[in-house]
């Protein structure tokens, strides 16, 4: 019964992380939801900004502590090992659902592309953006990086084991294609407001400290074969290293 409750729990968080991307999408692109980065005629004010600098670090550090491996080996004497991934994966969600739900807008353009081609053109690169983060986590594991791979190995009573080091397609040309992805995103705005703005600068700051703890820890998983690939794979911007 504990096995199949925690299956149940896994497909549930999964489908409520799907939710919440697919609506962090018209979010951060300013359609089709009932409430985007823009939405409201906020003009920019300290009050607005402690109050999303707040929703940011709330994301951020819940992200990135209970991403670390020291974090893991205590939490796991508290929920069991095979949901972990799961609850980190819950926890974020609601995070990113509180930062949309109470986020202020900050509606004073920084640019406007207009209606012409450059437009067009921004509003490819934000969607080819999403597309890289999507498919970066399919060609890993999509499902081991939501956890659902871990609930159906322990419904079956087959022990996870930890992926192991391959570097398929968009791997060979960057370290990190899904934080290339997020960048491309966030920072290909058709209209870039102050609150737009805020969010994409932070949100690199983040990745780019993010990116330094996670090598951390990737090199101690898979040593070597990490230090050279870090050596020889540029970690955001394709082709940029030798």
């Amino acid at each position: 019964m504990g096995r199949l409750l925690a299956f149940v729990y896994g497909v549930l968080v999964y489908a409520l992380f799907l939710v919440t991307f697919l609506y962090a999408i018209g979010f951060f692109e300013n359609f089709y939801v009932p409430k985007t980065i823009d939405t409201g005629s906020g003009g920019f004010s300290a009050g607005s900004l402690v109050i999303d600098v707040v929703l940011l670090l709330i994301f951020a550090i819940q992200h990135s502590v209970m991403a670390r491996q020291g974090f893991k080996r205590v939490w796991t004497t508290v929920i069991p090992k095979p949901i972990e991934r799961t609850t980190y994966v819950l926890l974020s969600s609601l995070c990113l659902v509180l930062l949309m739900w109470l986020w202020r807008p900050m509606t004073g353009v920084i640019w406007d592309a207009g209606g012409g081609a450059a437009r067009v053109i921004l509003f490819a690169l934000s969607a080819l953006g999403w597309f890289t983060v999507l498919l970066s986590t399919f060609l890993i594991d999509h499902f081991d990086f939501f956890g659902l791979r871990q609930v159906t190995r322990y419904l079956r009573g087959v022990e996870y084991q930890y992926p192991r080091f391959v570097l398929p397609f968009l791997y060979k040309l960057v370290r990190h294609p899904l934080y290339t992805g997020f960048l491309l995103a966030f920072w290909a705005a058709p209209v870039m407001t102050q609150g737009h703005l805020l969010f994409a600068i932070a949100t690199t700051a983040y990745m780019l400290v993010a990116i330094q703890l996670e090598e951390r820890d990737l090199i101690s998983f898979h040593g070597d074969a990490y230090r050279q690939y870090k050596e020889h794979t540029p970690m955001l911007v394709p082709f940029t290293k030798r």
